[in-house]
């Protein structure tokens, strides 16, 4: 008997938790708008559901709907449905107005919406429907920076990663930067990314694609509130429109948008009290090491001292301790090596500082230790790290306090010889007979003579041709455009209607005119490394932002569709900018 009511209590309790799972609720396009301007609201539910029933929208006047939607997708290996029924309210009066509770009934159980209130104002002078393509672009893409720390330590690194989300009802065909941050009062340093890649993930709560633009990596040099200004983007996004096709599929408007990462506020720490004596500012987590390539040797002969640190931090942002010596031991100023990568966990590598040193006597001379200090944020605590001393024994040479006598103390070199300091006496001449017949008066004198003059009335001919050509501004531009097109953009042209081959011509276009005008390899075509090599170049910051630009939009094509518009408006802005960098490199 007791089995049986545990068997029953199992049921319930799991039938209880399917329930639960159920999700039923209504979702609108605005929260406040004017009374000439429309409404959108939508009823989702994840399960299939029967007798659905709508509220009675008091206050409002049905301008169209139910429209039905249903998919279907799977995220991180889980099947998800969706069904959605749409209405579009213009509204009848201002004030607030509520949108009463909805019903449906699930597995023969009936869920309820939540009443949702909606402020009417006065008419606005640009109204905007709700199912406005506009509307339609805003509410379905957002771009967002997310940082790691919002209170860091001075000099403690911190990342900002720009992330842009794209809802599965409008895609992305082309996009570019119009403002970028400054990051005042950091050190900055972006991090590489190769190739865009779509994502699948959620935005508040809802299944959102996404695509990582850029990580940077900040290093705050300021106590207090800083301020990163936000990333502004101009994005192209094909929003469906309720127009169809003689095949029955939608037709996409494409809509400019401009959106923006919101500002973030960081409140950086000052460092506790109790620095040490030698804290030069390292923030981070270090190895301390100094080493050196020889002990035992020679007077005149020389030896590398290395002061190292090695670990995670800022380590381009400090001084390393100086090395000390005895004065009978000659040391040259230090060689400054940085092996350091930089990714979302900051600055890794090493820095060191190399020292050559040439002892002048016989002797054992002694190399200081040297002290190394640096902040923990982790501990939060100063941390010191001591090296040993190192004792360096010169074998032979003059004893300390003795001056060389004669030439002793005189280096000996080796004299490398080439093998081309003595030759051979030449046994073949070019001896001419005593009478013979010189150059003046030859054929070969009248010849040279005659045909420079006759050549004069040619040359003038051609430099009058070339002038007129030269002075041709405008013919000359465009002959050369013409030519660059065709050259580098005929394989594009061809694919126009196609957007996988299309992209990939016009890509290969583009790297292969920067790789004929500046000679750079492909394996150097990053774009950081491409914007570095234009403005060296004193190519203006219009044109290589288009040509990034461009490089850009063929590599996001390769994952979003894109319209013939926007390919015909690709192919035109590619001419244009080989035009302009033809001109200037």
């Amino acid at each position: 008997m007791k089995l049986k009511y545990l068997i029953l209590g199992f049921l319930m309790f799991a039938g209880g938790l399917v329930q639960a799972q159920v999700r039923f609720e209504a979702k609108v396009s605005r929260e406040k708008l004017g009374i000439n301007e429309r409404l959108r609201v939508d009823f989702e539910m994840n399960e299939d559901g029967d007798n659905f029933k709508p509220p009675s929208f008091a206050g409002f006047t049905v301008v169209g709907g139910p429209n039905q939607k249903i998919s279907t997708s799977i995220l991180n290996g889980k099947m998800e449905y969706s069904k959605t029924y749409s209405f579009y309210l213009q509204p009848k009066k201002r004030g607030n107005l509520t949108i009463g509770q909805a019903e449906i009934v699930i597995d023969d159980k009936t869920y309820k919406t939540s009443p949702l209130t909606v402020e009417i104002t006065a008419a606005v002078d640009k109204p905007t429907d709700g199912d406005n393509t506009e509307l339609i672009a805003e509410d379905n893409l957002h771009l967002v920076a997310e940082v790691s720390k919002a209170n860091p330590y001075l000099n403690e690194a911190i990342t900002i990663v720009y992330k842009l989300y794209v809802s599965p009802r409008v895609s992305v065909s082309n996009w570019r930067e119009l403002d970028s941050p400054k990051y005042n009062d950091f050190w900055s340093q972006s991090i590489d990314i190769q190739q865009l890649r779509v994502e699948n993930g959620e935005y508040r709560g809802e299944p959102y694609r996404y695509v990582i633009l850029r990580k940077t990596i900040l290093y705050p040099q300021k106590t207090g509130e800083l301020n990163i200004e936000p990333l502004t983007l101009s994005i192209a996004v094909d929003v469906p429109s309720e127009r169809r096709d003689i095949f029955g599929s939608r037709i996409y408007k494409t809509v400019n948008k401009t959106v923006a990462a919101d500002n973030k506020k960081i409140n950086v720490k000052p460092l506790p009290d109790g620095k040490p004596a030698n804290f030069t500012g390292a923030v981070g987590k270090f190895d301390f090491n100094v080493t050196t390539t020889r002990k035992e040797l020679n007077a005149g002969e020389s030896l590398q001292a290395k002061v190292e640190v090695r670990g995670n931090g800022n380590l381009k942002l400090f001084d390393l301790p100086a090395l000390t010596a005895p004065s009978s031991l000659e040391m040259y100023d230090p060689e400054r090596r940085e092996n350091v990568n930089t990714n979302l966990n900051g600055m890794q590598g090493s820095i060191a500082e190399t020292y050559t040193i040439v002892p002048t006597r016989k002797g054992k001379y002694p190399i200081p230790a040297l002290s190394f200090s640096y902040f923990d944020p982790s501990t939060e605590t100063y941390k010191s790290l001591n090296s040993d001393e190192i004792l360096i024994n010169v074998d032979s040479g003059p004893l300390a306090g003795n001056e060389p006598s004669g030439i002793s103390g005189v280096n000996k070199q080796r004299l490398d010889l080439s093998g081309e300091q003595f030759r051979f006496i030449k046994l073949k001449t070019n001896l001419k007979a005593i009478g013979s017949e010189g150059f003046l008066g030859s054929a070969g004198f009248w010849s040279a003579l005659i045909l420079p003059l006759a050549a004069i009335p040619l040359f003038i001919l051609f430099g009058k041709k070339r002038e007129e050509r030269a002075r041709d501004v405008r013919g000359n531009r465009i002959r050369k455009a013409d030519r660059l097109a065709r050259k580098y953009l005929s394989e594009a042209k061809r694919n126009l209607g196609d957007q996988k081959e299309f992209y990939l011509a016009l890509e290969r276009s583009m790297h292969n005119y920067l790789k004929a005008k500046l000679r750079i390899q492909t394996s150097e075509m990053s774009k950081e490394r491409i914007q570095a090599l234009l403005q060296e170049k004193s190519v203006d910051d219009q044109t290589t932002a288009d040509f990034i630009s461009l490089l850009e939009s063929c590599e996001y094509a390769r994952y979003t569709p894109a319209s013939s518009d926007a390919m015909n408006h690709d192919y035109e802005k590619a001419v244009n900018v080989i035009s302009t960098l033809d001109k200037q490199l």
